[in-house]
């Protein structure tokens, strides 16, 4: 018995945060990481709360409601797709490789930025605050800071929105079904199959 006491693995702890700042980041960033992996539906204060090293009544403390912690989350700030915004400028030849490298990079990237949108597109299927927050993001965070270079085009807000949708159902595609043709190729890769087809939505057309 004592052998066995003695040669057992000591329990894993998870440092408390210090300070409610510290505190709120740390159930931030579990919630970010939770639902994103989760979706809204499947992740519960008490995993987040485990996730955090908290107790979950300190979540709610904070918090509230699983929906305003959601809420908090999706909270993304003006510039979270700028990126996609500002790979309009340049060479219209590449346009098409930009905004798809832009798009995927935005979605595949930094966990800070890509894991709340992965938590967003995973909620957005039976969530109706997800479903608004995704489409404000595409519609208003993409095409609101592109109009003043939308004025001389007639239907570029339009293709704008097909290239976004199509997009988005390659991250549907790669990172919630898992399709393989999608997941098994890195990211230059996968670029280098969209871009042609994001290419030919937006690139300038001959006038008529």
């Amino acid at each position: 018995m004592a052998s066995d006491i003695a040669n057992a693995e000591p329990a894993l702890t998870v440092a408390r945060p210090v300070g409610p700042i510290a505190t709120r980041k740390v159930i931030l960033d579990a919630a970010r990481a939770r639902f994103a992996r989760d979706g809204f539906t499947s992740a519960t204060i008490r995993k987040i709360a485990g996730d955090a090293g908290v107790d979950a009544s300190l979540v709610m403390q904070y918090f509230g409601s699983k929906d305003e912690l959601f809420a908090s989350v999706m909270d993304l700030g003006p510039n979270t797709m700028s990126r996609v915004s500002d790979a309009f400028e340049g060479p219209d030849a590449s346009l098409g490789e930009r905004v798809t490298r832009a798009f995927v990079e935005v979605w595949d990237g930094d966990p800070q930025v890509s894991e709340p949108l992965q938590a967003m597109l995973r909620a957005a299927i039976g969530n109706a605050q997800a479903t608004v927050q995704l489409r404000g993001l595409i519609q208003k965070r993409v095409i609101d800071d592109l109009s003043p270079r939308l004025r001389d085009s007639t239907d570029m807000s339009t293709r704008i929105e097909i290239a976004c949708s199509l997009l988005v159902g390659i991250v549907v595609g790669r990172q919630l079904v898992g399709i393989e043709a999608l997941t098994r190729l890195d990211r230059e890769a996968l670029v280098a199959y969209i871009a042609p087809s994001i290419q030919a939505l937006l690139g300038s057309r001959p006038a008529s």
